[in-house]
């Protein structure tokens, strides 16, 4: 028992002056408990680093991808309207799948449908259609001849001018719609062929949404009754401007469908967006 004792008293000592140090030093206290306690905890550390966090670590979030605002940019799925087809007809008008475009002024409407009218290509496709037309002879009253075929010539060029302004300059001003074609560029062939077909019937406003094209419909008729003007007399009928304003849009609805199948044509065949 004695030495028992003494061994508790021996080595009690030692453990009550260091707990008496440890009383008058508070500091150390708190550093002491601080050494016992950090190897059985840790602290909580987040699941995964941001950006914020670590702005050192070359990370950041990546973007949302947002449409397109450049009318000749490429779609998601790789393809792009080019400014011509085929290097040669004109498709200032079309605008690549996936693209959101701010509104036209009546300035770039107007503009827009200059372009269509007088690029050097529509002489050149003037030519083959009067050629056509004479060759069937569409308008007897013409004749035949080099003089039938300037007649037939400048009436082919005066019905595209007439057409490209009501439809794509005045019309869009005056309903306020968008004279541009947007291109779908998704879906099935059948989906996105009635897509492009009816896009004579339905159109953009200048604020994105959608509407009847008063700007096609109407302005194909204003155009084929302007057209009675310079006609023969014999063709200044409702049946003759009715036929007309039918065909016109009949062929702006086939024009649309292949410029919605034309990024695919060109990069399926000619390897190019």
């Amino acid at each position: 028992m004695l030495g028992a004792i003494f061994s508790i008293a021996i080595l009690g000592a030692p453990l009550s002056l260091r707990a008496q140090l440890n009383a008058n030093s508070p500091v150390s206290s708190s550093n002491e408990l601080t050494t016992f306690a950090s190897p059985l905890s840790t602290p909580e550390l987040p699941d995964a680093p941001s950006a914020s966090q670590n702005p050192q670590s070359g990370q950041t979030p990546a973007p949302v991808q947002q449409p397109a605002n450049n009318p000749d940019a490429v779609s998601a799925n790789g393809t792009q309207q080019t400014k011509r087809i085929l290097g040669i007809m004109p498709n200032f008008s079309s605008v690549s799948a996936d693209t959101k475009l701010p509104p036209q002024t009546a300035k770039e409407k107007f503009l827009l449908a200059g372009r269509n009218s007088f690029d050097y290509s529509s002489f050149l496709i003037a030519s083959i259609q009067a050629g056509f037309a004479m060759d069937g002879n569409s308008y007897p009253e013409f004749h035949q001849g080099v003089k039938g075929y300037a007649r037939y010539y400048w009436h082919t060029l005066a019905d595209t001018a007439d057409e490209n302004f009501m439809v794509g300059g005045l019309g869009p001003i005056v309903f306020r719609q968008d004279n541009r074609f947007y291109t779908l560029g998704h879906g099935g062939f059948g989906h996105r062929a009635f897509y492009a077909a009816t896009r004579v019937l339905i159109t953009r406003q200048d604020d994105g949404d959608r509407m009847f094209n008063f700007s096609e419909v109407v302005g194909s008729g204003a155009a084929a009754s302007v057209s009675t003007l310079y006609y023969p007399t014999k063709y200044r009928t409702w049946t003759k401007v009715g036929q007309k304003w039918l065909t016109s849009d009949i062929i702006d609805a086939a024009n649309f469908t292949f410029k919605e199948f034309w990024p695919d044509i060109n990069k399926k065949i000619f390897h190019t967006h």
